[in-house]
């Protein structure tokens, strides 16, 4: 990772390098609204920004931000750091239209769930005077909305810090920092293909895989007697049906990939149950065991 040919941000504005910084929030969903909330547990001035007021209202009223607005004109210029918590489509035409607001030397922290195809052009678009560092904190709710956000998400969570021969080590360093305030485990960092390869598999398989299950065949019949396995494995299936598909086909070839390797894993376990294939279902769950033993 080397620092820019640009002047690097933290030379031009290190408030957020070195002291008390101001936060705003862009997107007071589940993930704007929960890292507002930690954000001022930790005694951090939080100011949001989101286009609907009752959201906005809410927040305040909540105790979540210091103040809000749906103009970003009144927030942006007061803030040393901005998170976005965008639908990754909505943050390109957002920082075209508002980016002349941010302070020069403002960091600006961008959460989507897929990175190749996002942080290279909109690092393309930032202002030559502020830096942008893509961040992904593993702990999303399949809830949406900001009355479904909560702070405690971070507790424990892993946060990943996808960073580009754009970023300084100086802003690296500050979100690792960040991090570990937030509350949060595992800190790593991944490049964006790396991110996304991963992400397919962990994340968006297996929401294909419990969204599949839950539409297998009518079952609202048998709710009186599931139990936890079922639950367990569905708990993901109450998607954000205006998100996810987003995701999906950012990351299109990489998760079909992935769909098709899991379809040949089921054939096989298929092919092994139609033949009576005692040895082999026995040496499938073991193996599964073994890896699954590594996850806690």
């Amino acid at each position: 990772m080397t620092t820019p040919e640009k002047t690097p941000a933290a030379a031009l504005h290190p408030k957020w390098a070195g002291s008390r910084c101001t936060f705003g929030i862009v997107g007071l969903g589940v993930m704007g609204g929960s890292f507002a909330a930690r954000l001022r547990q930790l005694g951090y001035t939080v100011y949001g920004m989101d286009l609907d007021a009752d959201t906005l209202q809410y927040a305040q009223d909540q105790g979540i931000i210091d103040a809000g607005s749906q103009d970003p004109a009144m927030l942006l210029p007061q803030c040393d750091v901005v998170i976005f918590c965008l639908y990754p489509t909505k943050i390109e035409p957002w920082l075209r239209d508002h980016q002349h607001h941010l302070n020069p030397g403002t960091l600006v922290l961008e959460i989507s769930g897929v990175k190749t195809g996002i942080t290279g052009p909109l690092q393309d678009l930032m202002r030559p005077d502020c830096e942008l560092l893509s961040i992904h904190p593993m702990c999303g709710r399949e809830s949406q909305g900001i009355r479904y956000s909560d702070p405690k998400i971070f507790d424990g969570a892993n946060f990943l810090i996808i960073p580009t021969d754009r970023n300084t080590h100086e802003s690296v360093r500050f979100v690792q920092g960040l991090a570990r305030e937030l509350g949060c485990g595992a800190i790593s960092e991944l490049d964006p293909e790396s991110h996304d390869r991963m992400i397919g598999f962990l994340s968006q398989l297996t929401h294909v895989i419990a969204v599949s299950l839950m539409n297998t065949h009518e079952n609202s019949h048998l709710v009186q007697y599931t139990g936890d396995s079922f639950r367990d494995l569905t708990r993901i299936a109450r998607i954000n049906e205006n998100m996810w598909p987003e995701l999906f086909l950012l990351n299109r070839e990489i998760l079909l990939d992935e769909t098709d390797q899991f379809l040949a894993a089921v054939q096989q376990f298929r092919d092994m149950l139609a033949k009576g294939d005692r040895q082999g279902m026995k040496e499938a769950m073991i193996e599964s065991t073994k890896r699954r033993e590594k996850f806690g």
